[in-house]
C-alpha cells in the first residue's frame, strides 16, 4: 500500500488541501489519465472507477475526516469535499463508492455498533465493497413513510419479506441499508427500522432494471424470508425514521456538492462546443450551478460540524434537479444534431447526460415532495387541502 504522502495533514486548511491534492493530480497525471474515458459497459466502468477509488485510498485523500479506527486519517470532513470537486474541476469522475462513502458511511459510523462499523468502514474507503440504499418501493417512492417491507422479530434475528426498487449498482453490492416495517402497518414514520444487511443472505433476489440511457444503474430487490442478525440493526427498534432523514441530509448534501462541481465542468464543455449556445442560457446555468454550489457548501460544512439539518437539504435537491435539467436543456437547445444524432462518443455521453437528467427530479426524493416539504415545514405555509 503507498504510505501517506508527507504532504498530506489531517489539521490543513481547505486551500492548503486544495493546492496538495492540485499536485498529487499533475504528478499522477500519467497513470490517472486510464480514469478520464471509462469503458462503454457497465461492468467496465464499476470495475475501473473501484480502481480509481483505492488509488485515492492508498494516497489519503479519501480518509480525510474518518477516525483512524475506521481506516481514516483525520481531520474535518468538509476536507474530502475538496478533492470530489477538485477532481470534477480536472476532468475525473468521481469512483461510485465515492457518493455510497458520503451518504452510507457516516450512518454506519453514527448508528452501527462499533464493531461492526470498525470492521466494514475500511473495506468500503478502500473500494473492497460497495453498499447500495434499500429505501424506495413500488408503492412507497418519495413517500417513505409509507414503506411496507416487513421485519418480523424472531429472537436474535429479524425475518425480512418485501420488495426495494430503484436501489442504484445493487447488482454490484455488498451490502445494503435497508428500511423496514417492524410496527404496526399504520404506524407511518414511527414503525420503521433500519438494518444493514449482507447481499449475500440467503433470499434476496437482484433484478436489474435498464434506464432510458440504456444502461442497468438500478435493480429491484426481493426479500424473501431473509434472515437478519439483530447485531446487524441501525440504531433503536422504530427509529430507522431518523436514521433515513440523516443519510437523506447525507446525500442531498454529498450529491449536490460533488453534481455541481461536475455540472460546473459540463458547463464549461458546453460553452466551448456548442457556438450556438446563447449568453442569456449560459449565464442562466451559471447561476443556478453557482447558487447550488453556496447551497450545498452551506450543508457540507453542518454535516461537518456534526449539526443535524433535519428538512433543510430539500433546497439542495430541488435546486440540484432544476439546474441539472436546465443545463442539458441548454446542451439539446444549442447543439441538438450532437445530442441526438451524431454516435461518436462525446456525442453518446451528451446523449446520455441528457437523458439522465430527465430523472433528476425524481431520485432522492421527486420535486414535488420537495416543494410540499420546503413550503409546510419550512416556510410555514398552511398544508394543501
Amino acid at each position: 500500500m503507498t504510505m501517506i504522502q508527507p504532504a498530506l495533514r489531517s489539521d490543513m486548511s481547505i486551500d492548503e488541501l486544495r493546492t496538495a491534492f492540485r499536485s498529487w493530480l499533475a504528478e499522477r497525471a500519467d497513470t490517472l489519465e486510464q480514469f478520464r474515458e471509462l469503458p462503454t459497459d457497465v461492468d467496465g466502468i464499476f470495475s475501473t472507477l473501484s480502481k480509481m477509488q483505492r488509488e485515492l485510498y492508498e494516497a489519503g485523500w479519501i480518509r480525510l475526516g474518518w477516525p483512524a479506527e475506521l481506516g481514516g486519517c483525520g481531520g474535518v470532513t468538509a476536507l474530502r469535499a475538496v478533492v470530489s470537486e477538485e477532481l470534477a474541476a480536472a476532468g475525473y469522475p468521481p469512483p461510485f463508492s465515492f457518493a455510497t462513502q458520503e451518504v452510507l458511511g457516516p450512518a454506519i459510523a453514527r448508528y452501527a455498533q462499533p464493531e461492526l462499523a470498525t470492521e466494514v468502514l475500511p473495506r468500503l474507503l478502500r473500494g473492497e465493497e460497495s453498499w447500495c440504499q434499500g429505501f424506495s418501493e413500488p408503492g412507497a417512492g418519495s413517500d417513505l413513510a409509507s414503506l411496507r417491507t416487513k421485519a418480523v422479530d424472531a429472537g436474535d434475528h429479524w425475518v425480512v419479506d418485501g420488495e426495494k426498487i430503484w436501489t442504484s449498482w445493487a447488482q454490484f453490492a455488498d451490502r445494503c441499508i435497508v428500511l423496514t416495517r417492524t410496527g404496526a402497518p399504520d404506524s407511518a414514520h414511527r414503525g420503521i427500522t433500519a438494518l444493514f444487511v449482507d447481499m449475500d443472505t440467503p433470499g434476496i433476489t437482484v433484478s436489474q432494471l435498464v434506464a432510458i440511457t440504456g444502461e442497468a444503474d438500478f435493480s429491484s430487490l426481493h426479500f424473501d424470508n431473509v434472515q437478519v442478525p439483530k447485531s446487524r440493526m441501525l440504531g433503536d427498534v422504530d427509529g430507522g425514521w431518523a436514521i433515513a432523514m440523516f443519510i437523506l441530509s447525507c446525500e442531498r448534501g454529498a450529491a449536490a456538492w460533488q453534481r455541481q462541481a461536475w455540472m460546473r465542468w459540463r458547463l464549461d464543455r458546453l460553452v466551448a462546443d456548442a457556438p450556438g449556445l446563447t449568453a442569456a442560457r449560459a449565464g442562466e446555468a451559471f447561476e443556478l450551478i453557482s447558487a447550488l454550489r453556496l447551497l450545498s457548501r452551506r450543508t457540507l460544512r453542518s454535516l461537518s460540524a456534526g449539526k443535524d439539518l433535519g428538512v433543510l437539504p430539500s433546497f439542495d435537491k430541488y435546486l440540484m434537479s432544476t439546474a441539472e435539467k436546465l443545463l442539458f436543456d441548454s446542451a439539446l437547445e444549442a447543439m441538438p444534431e450532437t445530442v441526438l444524432f451524431r454516435n461518436d462518443r462525446e456525442s453518446k455521453d451528451w446523449r446520455t447526460d441528457y437523458l439522465y437528467s430527465r430523472a433528476s427530479s425524481i431520485y432522492g426524493g421527486a420535486k414535488e415532495i420537495q416543494r410540499n416539504v420546503i413550503a409546510e415545514r419550512i416556510l410555514g405555509l398552511p398544508r394543501e387541502k
